[in-house]
């Protein structure tokens, strides 16, 4: 299966059950490789329809505090792209969910567009998130996610003009990431966009599922942002319960009770709705 229709057909089943969907990620490397497995496949197991593996890179300037400092963690240690491709195979080993890359476009640069994609492709890996690459500058890297299969995420703001909007829509072919507000990631308590207003101009140009992301610090917050939206994206609130004590057993239970606690409200909304 391609990975651009293992993601439509997840967005579909969801759409189906009038279910909301749950996203989310985990720094590639931290706090180690062997871990970093460990917390991809707990993930997968505690109710995430769609996982981000987070690429570690050295100025990530769409990321904030909690990513920065598990990157930098990541790279301290020693984490390759290699050893990334091997831990996406063994997850896609583990689990059928869709799996994501999320990295910065420098990577792929350096390890040249057609490798970046075919390894991605081989180990298991659906599509692409990277927040730097402007529509502009695109072509290449979509062209290769095309000739593989995968799809490429592209990313909209609400600063996104209705001419911006129409261009990145109409290029779409999984789902949209709507981020919920200008700057970098990070959990929060309280998002001050207009969320409902944003989610109805860019379906204004695109029936295509829409996720909203940065910010979403719990499974309260999530069940809020979750309501115009076709799924939520978890991301620094999982780094941090990754952090604290009890080692790797800590580790999972954290992160499994985090992801499970916001997949549960989820849920229960659309049990509400109904």
């Amino acid at each position: 299966m391609k990975g651009h229709e293992r993601i439509s057909n997840i967005f579909s089943r969801l759409r189906q059950r009038g279910e909301k969907g749950l996203i989310t990620y985990a720094t590639a490397g931290y706090p180690d490789a062997a871990q970093t497995l460990e917390i991809l496949k707990t993930l997968a197991d505690s109710g995430s329809d769609l996982i981000e593996i987070g690429i570690p890179f050295s100025d990530p300037v769409a990321d904030g505090p909690v990513i920065q400092q598990s990157s930098q963690q990541a790279l301290a240690g020693g984490i390759s792209l290699a050893e990334i491709f091997s831990i996406a195979g063994r997850l896609r080993g583990h689990t059928n969910i869709p799996v994501l890359a999320m990295t910065y476009y420098n990577p792929v640069m350096r390890a040249g567009i057609e490798y970046f994609v075919r390894m991605s492709r081989e180990s298991g890996i659906d599509g692409l998130i990277v927040p730097d690459l402007p529509l502009e500058e695109d072509l290449p890297l979509r062209n290769a996610c095309r000739q593989y299969g995968l799809s490429l995420i592209p990313l909209v703001a609400p600063t996104s003009t209705e001419e911006r909007l129409k261009k990145i829509t109409a290029g779409a072919d999984s789902f949209i990431y709507c981020v919920s507000a200008t700057g970098v990631t990070g959990s929060t308590n309280e998002i001050k966009t207009d969320l409902k207003a944003f989610a109805q101009r860019v379906r204004s140009h695109t029936e295509i599922p829409l996720a909203v992301g940065f910010g979403v610090s719990g499974p309260e917050l999530a069940r809020r942002v979750a309501e115009d939206f076709d799924a939520v994206v978890v991301g620094s609130a999982i780094v941090r319960a990754v952090q604290g004590n009890g080692g790797v057993n800590g580790i999972i239970k954290r992160v499994g009770s985090l992801t499970g606690a916001i997949k549960r409200v989820l849920k229960e909304e659309t049990a509400a709705v109904s």
